[in-house]
């Protein structure tokens, strides 16, 4: 791996001391970048931009080339692993990821596979090969994945969903057949990553995206004890380098004890949670990222500038902290706006690290 010319993310992750508090954030290339747009347009729709390694690498070094980001995170899509097991995914216009064959009964739960990830998933390998040569160690590459709930919510519902009718009604009906599928999808989730790692993943994250929509014992046996075996079966140190991991489970404010416990180098936080709180919650046990409500974004760069501050305030002085929206931030933000952000991140935060 290349050496980190900054490597305050990594530090951070670790809470090991940092300068500044580093900032990047969730969804950093995408529809908000009129370059990300003009892209996307000359691959003609989101699948071809995924899966062609060239076009990635230049969607993930976009945000970089226009402002002073802490870290790279991998372009990608979380669909990935089901999409290689062979449910057929695409993309509806306005509808989001559809499934040609969602996965409903045992038979189907029984014929999922673990795919090889350099093989059906070699794209993602050979993009991430490609965006950290590109980088030469100006910052870190973050990889990544879904949770195997939140993979599986698609992968039974077919798509997105609001009730989530298909996948509660087989976790609640048949436990052992949710397990199964869990199981299988946590499997092929780990080859992922430890893959993503060994090409040059310099940390990965999780991101737990209907985590929230359980109850807590739900939440705990169906969706974070498969994120902890993720976990154990991660490569935490490749090639020299300790490769730090971030759970994120959005809406999973209640549960930051169980969550790292889990055994993660850091907890992803959406707005709906006290950063203060959850560092008292949590004391040294791990790091914490986040968590602005992206839709401060929209408001006026003196409104954005505060809000930093407020946030910068509520974690209090020490390393620990990565400065993230709360979660992706939205299409119609202007870029400028994203700007203000990180740029009063990186002049506010060195009183807290004195």
């Amino acid at each position: 791996m290349s050496e980190l010319k900054n490597d305050r993310l990594i530090r951070a992750l670790l809470r090991q001391p940092v300068d500044v508090t580093p900032v990047w954030m969730m969804r950093q290339a995408g529809r908000y970048l009129p370059e990300y747009r003009a892209t996307r347009e000359k691959a003609g729709d989101f699948l071809t931009l995924c899966k062609t390694p060239e076009l990635a690498c230049e969607v993930t070094l976009q945000p970089l080339e226009r402002f002073p980001l802490d870290a790279a995170i991998l372009f990608s899509d979380i669909l990935t692993v089901p999409d290689a097991m062979g449910l057929g995914l695409y993309f509806e216009e306005g509808e989001g990821p559809r499934f040609s064959r969602p996965v409903r009964d045992q038979a189907a739960v029984e014929a999922l596979g673990v795919p090889d990830p350099e093989q059906e998933l070699g794209y993602v390998m050979d993009a991430v090969r490609l965006i950290h040569r590109e980088l030469d160690g100006r910052v870190p590459l973050i990889g990544f994945s879904g949770s195997p709930w939140t993979l599986a919510t698609y992968m039974v519902e077919g798509g997105t969903s609001k009730d989530f009718a298909h996948i509660k009604g087989m976790m609640y009906d048949r436990p052992d057949l949710m397990h199964q599928l869990l199981g299988t999808t946590a499997d092929a989730v780990t080859l992922y990553l430890n893959a993503q790692i060994r090409a040059g993943a310099q940390a990965v994250m999780i991101f737990d995206t209907w985590g929230g929509a359980l109850s807590p014992a739900c939440y705990r046996e169906f969706s974070l004890g498969y994120m902890a075996r993720i976990v154990q079966g991660l490569e935490r140190n490749h090639a020299g380098q300790t490769i730090p991991v971030i759970l994120f489970t959005k809406n999973g404010g209640q549960w930051l004890e169980a969550m790292a416990a889990a055994g993660p180098d850091a907890l992803g936080l959406d707005w709906t949670t006290d950063l203060g709180e959850a560092r008292r919650r949590v004391g040294d046990r791990v790091a914490l990222q986040g968590n602005m409500d992206p839709a401060v974004l929209y408001a006026a760069p003196a409104r954005i500038e505060a809000e930093v501050e407020r946030i910068l305030a509520d974690y209090g002085s020490g390393s620990g902290h990565v400065f993230n929206l709360g979660h992706g931030i939205h299409p119609r933000i202007d870029p400028d706006h994203a700007a203000a952000m990180i740029e009063a991140v990186h002049r506010l935060s060195p009183a807290y690290h004195s």
